[in-house]
């Protein structure tokens, strides 16, 4: 009842179109006994009767009008189908489109360790084949099970009005159907879930080797990415051939009882004809609604294996649509709408991720204005660090403060709009250079986006480009050297004007010229701005106001390029070897 439940509260907008639907679909089974008993009457009248041929010459306009009625009700029914076909449609439709609204804000808001947990090919299941399973229960399954109901229900009210032991005759296989039904329900439930994390594991390994097709060329993997594709894909196989398999093993019973039906029908309708129970109109109309009992009792299987397939997949979806992440503006946040000043402090700051300590009392100081460089060995939590003064991440213990204020007591947006990042992993958007550069204000002048891209000494290569800053970059960048992508994503961040700028190894793949040009643009902003820069070059670092050097998540040094040399420790080792 939850399932029925979540997909009427996203109906909104569209119930009083369902519910049309639903009524137009209770009419049109109903109508199904009309013509079977229409036959029955011109049977008895005018067929079989021992004034059949009297009756064809007094009342012909009664013969004809019951045939016109019959034609009648066909074209009626058959436009109400129609009807409710579109109802079920447009209500789908609509129903989906709330879902996929409030999944993909879901997913737009998670926090890091969602991102860390789920992966890319399976949160692209949930909202494309998961997504569609839902629409096609509401389209499709809610609707045939009403329809067999109906329809079922509708034959034995008129079996019973017309002979209550045929009826009773009739439905006296109905037990065997439900028994059938309840067992391969059981067997069938999670076969139909491995069938859905089978489907995951091919989309995810789909998802990485076109993301990653340049690494895959590097080492000439095509073959062994094909061979491991192919394994997913028989697993995928077999599961679906083992949730399909299973009704061929139950299929047998169902079919037999519901074709014992004609059985009953043809052994206990004669013997009651013979007797003179009913008359031979009465059994042509049993005749001709039989199929209506047989019919829902055969999409029992069908009906089944839907169901189970839709609640796969509602439950993958559900997880996102109610998940809630745990980095989160608080109701008490302090309102901060002006220009924040810039001042950071970590004051004994620690991080435990996935029951590892990656942090470790980490304390320092960075006043308005001042750059910051972060050096330290690779694992050493440099990343981590700067991460947790957005709330990328959110701290175990101690405080991250910005001006002052705990960063979880200000308001996400305003605390993210301040900031401006350059992330070690480059991610470019399959859009324009212009359009890449003005992601974090889209409402920028082109001037704006010109003086970003020239403080990043990007300016030039774009305008060499075939189609200058109108340039479509390939998806994540494809197409750019790294150097190129580094300098585009410097100029976004520096786009959005922050009052703190955190730059993760953003100069790692450029010459030492162009560092140098970056280094002096960043020197002379026209507006004040922190720069926490993480590096490993001594170039970058020996200007910054302050080095912090890490190790095990720690803070090992600490002080200007002069105090660190003189310290002879890790970082007068980098300077040695970079001399």
């Amino acid at each position: 009842m939850f399932l029925i439940r979540w997909l009427w509260k996203n109906m909104e907008g569209s119930r009083r179109v369902y519910i049309l639907g639903l009524l137009c679909t209770l009419v049109s089974q109903s109508m199904f006994i009309i013509s079977p008993r229409i036959a029955g009457i011109i049977t008895d009248t005018f067929i079989i009767n021992e004034n059949a041929a009297q009756n064809l010459e007094t009342k012909p306009m009664l013969l004809v009008w019951l045939l016109v009625a019959m034609v009648g009700f066909t074209m009626i029914r058959a436009a109400i189908v129609y009807g409710s076909s579109m109802c079920y449609e447009r209500a789908s439709q609509s129903m989906i489109y709330n879902i996929r609204k409030v999944v993909f804000h879901n997913i737009e808001v998670q926090d890091a360790k969602f991102y860390d947990y789920y992966r890319t090919g399976d949160i692209m299941t949930r909202v494309s084949g998961d997504l569609d399973m839902v629409r096609h229960s509401v389209a499709w399954i809610i609707k045939t099970v009403l329809e067999c109901f109906v329809m079922l229900t509708a034959s034995i009210v008129f079996f019973f009005t017309m002979d209550w032991l045929m009826a009773l005759c009739l439905i006296s296989v109905t037990p065997i159907i439900l028994i059938v039904a309840y067992h391969f329900q059981k067997a069938v439930a999670p076969k139909f879930e491995d069938k859905r994390e089978k489907l995951s594991d091919l989309n995810t390994a789909a998802e990485e080797n076109i993301s990653g097709n340049r690494v895959v060329k590097a080492f000439a993997r095509e073959d062994y990415e094909t061979k491991k594709f192919d394994k997913l894909s028989q697993k995928f196989r077999d599961s679906s051939k083992d949730a399909a398999f299973t009704w061929y093993k139950y299929y047998p019973f169902e079919e037999t009882a519901a074709q014992g039906l004609t059985v009953v029908m043809l052994v206990c309708g004669g013997l009651f004809v013979i007797f003179g129970r009913i008359t031979f109109g009465d059994y042509m109309a049993f005749s001709g609604l039989v199929w209506t009992m047989s019919n829902p009792m055969r999409q029992l299987g069908t009906i089944i294996n839907d169901w189970q397939s839709f609640t796969a997949s509602a439950q993958k979806i559900i997880e996102i649509y109610y998940g809630k992440p745990r980095i989160i503006t608080r109701e008490d946040a302090v309102d901060k709408p002006e220009r924040f000043e810039g001042k950071v402090e970590f004051d004994n700051v620690s991080l435990n991720l996935g029951g590892k300590q990656v942090l470790n009392n980490v304390s320092f100081t960075v006043n308005p204005g001042e750059t910051v460089a972060i050096m330290g060995e690779t694992g050493s939590g440099k990343t981590l660090l700067t991460e947790l003064i957005p709330r990328i991440y959110d701290v175990s213990s101690g405080e991250v403060r910005v001006d002052g204020t705990n960063v979880r007591m200000l308001k996400l947006q305003q605390l993210r709009h301040n900031i401006g990042m350059a992330t070690q992993d480059v991610f470019l958007y399959s859009d324009t250079i212009d359009g890449n550069i003005a992601y974090g204000d889209s409402d920028c002048s082109e001037e704006q986006v010109v003086n970003s891209a020239k403080l990043a000494d990007a300016d030039g290569f774009i305008r060499k480009l075939s189609d200058g800053y109108d340039t479509i970059v390939g998806e994540r960048g494809v197409g750019l050297s790294g150097g190129q992508k580094q300098r585009i994503s410097l100029a976004r961040a520096l786009n959005v004007k922050p009052s703190i700028l955190i730059l993760d190894d953003t100069t790692s793949a450029l010459d030492l010229e162009t560092e140098k040009h970056i280094q002096d643009s960043l020197k002379n902003l026209d507006y004040s701005c922190t720069k926490i820069i993480v590096a490993q070059r001594i170039s970058t670092t020996k200007f910054a106001d302050k080095i912090i050097v890490m190790k095990d998540g720690s803070i090992i040094e600490q002080g200007t390029h002069e105090e660190l040399i003189r310290k002879n420790g890790y970082y007068k080792e980098v300077y040695d070897l970079q001399k």
